[in-house]
């Protein structure tokens, strides 16, 4: 074993913000790079589309439907923790594909649903489409994180006709569902391939609040501690043991 002395670690100060890229998009793709569209709370609008009881059944690209419900869930509590703009739809609720999950109506109990009564594409949707542009105008957010269910029309259709129109677009896969892994994987390369940035809810996350000094991390940790078990268990154990130990040992052991 080595008797050389480490170095003293380097703590960056609680003062430090996030810094900017040295080079704007603009600028990047200027220079024939791909660039990085940065989505941020202040620029995205979310969309969570079809999320519905009757469709959910038949998902089977995840793990279980429970895994696939805390994805959605974790998506819908960070646009809330962060304040973007969400839109909510369903299509032909009144039959066979039932009204959108409960956990995604308890989240925003005041946002209205956009009820689609035949049209697939929630962006060709006169009513959805005329919501979409009211907040693009308003707020001129032009960066559009969607989740929907099935992703192979549902989110598909939309985001390529997004793209079209020029926004930049942010599925999000593990919030989607699919009736098989070849329509996930079909899916995820043909919005890809059309300039699509795929994520996933809690890398974005992370994206989104890109420094847990800012004030909304309080909210932050909600999603990730209600929808992302296996890091609430670490938090909640950590917090359980920070000022002393979670059970009392009776032996005397544990101080």
């Amino acid at each position: 074993m080595s008797d050389k002395v480490r170095p003293a670690d380097v703590v960056s100060p609680i003062t430090d913000g996030v810094l900017p890229l040295r080079v704007s998009y603009a600028d990047a793709l200027a220079a024939g790079r791909r660039g990085y569209d940065k989505p941020t709370p202040e620029n995205s609008i979310l969309l969570l589309v079809d999320h519905q009881m009757g469709l959910m059944l038949g998902m089977r690209d995840t793990t279980s439907l429970g895994e696939l419900v805390a994805n959605i869930a974790g998506l819908a509590r960070t646009a809330k923790a962060l304040s973007i703009p969400t839109l909510l739809t369903s299509s032909n609720a009144q039959w066979q594909n039932g009204d959108l999950l409960p956990a995604v109506r308890e989240i925003f109990p005041d946002h209205p649903i956009y009820r689609r009564t035949g049209i697939i594409n929630c962006y060709e949707d006169p009513s959805f489409r005329q919501a979409l542009e009211d907040i693009v105008n308003r707020t001129g957010r032009r960066h559009i994180i969607i989740a929907a269910v099935t992703i192979g029309t549902c989110c598909v259709m939309p985001v390529l006709s997004m793209l079209n129109d020029g926004y930049a677009v942010y599925p999000v896969i593990d919030a989607c569902g699919g009736w098989n892994r070849y329509e996930i994987e079909a899916s995820s390369s043909r919005m890809a391939h059309a300039g699509a940035d795929l994520c996933t809810t809690f890398a974005l996350a992370c994206e989104l609040q890109a420094d847990w000094k800012l004030p909304s991390a309080q909210a932050m940790f909600e999603p990730f501690v209600q929808n992302l078990p296996e890091y609430g268990f670490a938090v909640n154990n950590f917090w359980a043991r920070a000022n002393g130990t979670a059970v009392v040992d009776p032996f005397g052991m544990v101080k």
